[in-house]
């Protein structure tokens, strides 16, 4: 009798094992399932407000922080954020101030660094800032060539407005405004850099609160 007893304890003391042991996987498996579904990629500050680290010109543009605020003056010129992505997501508020000249600027992604002191348009794409009815803000282009058009122009110069721009596999997003003004398909380039871009003497260019995503 001794034995079944030993017996019997042994075995429910087994069951009660094997049982808690499935509990813990169990809740293990629950937490890394929640874990996983609740992993969206973050909101990543590409600016820290006081210097240009972890930037890099290009050109003849003087660029330099005042007040917190990206600016750029003296000419064409681009600055390239270290960053180097795939998929991804960009905001930011900027400002062209004309100052009585033609003015535009843009937000680049996907782009190649153009060679020191070459003046050339980096290699990719570009959401285009320009506060008239020429190719105006939020159009996107290849290096110097407009390829489709925003749906209306809603920015004005001198005037702060955020903009945000996505670019999953071809297909390419820009908002101004928090209104969609272009989509857009296209896959000439799939990789690289964010840049600021100053484009003409005369004017100044400005962003702030600048942020990305990395979606893959």
């Amino acid at each position: 009798m001794a034995i079944i007893g030993y017996a019997i304890g042994t075995l429910t003391g087994v069951r009660y094992l094997k049982t808690t042991t499935l509990r813990v996987l169990l809740c293990i498996l629950v937490l890394i399932g929640f874990g996983s579904f609740n992993t969206k990629p973050k909101w990543i500050s590409l600016f820290n407000g006081k210097n240009l680290e972890g930037w890099s010109t290009s050109d003849n543009a003087t660029w330099e922080v005042k007040d917190g605020v990206i600016t750029g003056t003296d000419g064409r010129g681009h600055l390239y954020a270290n960053p180097f992505l795939k998929d991804l997501e960009i905001k930011g508020e900027l400002r062209i101030s004309s100052q009585g000249n033609s003015a535009n600027g843009g937000l680049y992604f996907s782009s190649q660094c153009a060679c020191q002191g070459s003046n050339a348009f980096p290699q990719g794409y570009e959401a285009k800032i320009c506060n008239s009815q020429d190719a105006y803000t939020g159009w996107p282009w290849k290096p110097g060539t407009p390829t489709g058009k925003a749906s209306a122009l809603l920015t004005k110069d001198g005037e702060w407005f955020p903009m945000r721009v996505q670019a999953i596999g071809s297909t390419i997003k820009i908002w101004v405004k928090d209104q969609l003004v272009m989509t857009q398909i296209d896959d000439t380039y799939n990789e690289g850099h964010f840049a600021l871009q100053c484009h003409n003497a005369g004017m100044i260019f400005e962003a702030r609160n600048l942020y990305y995503k990395k979606l893959k």
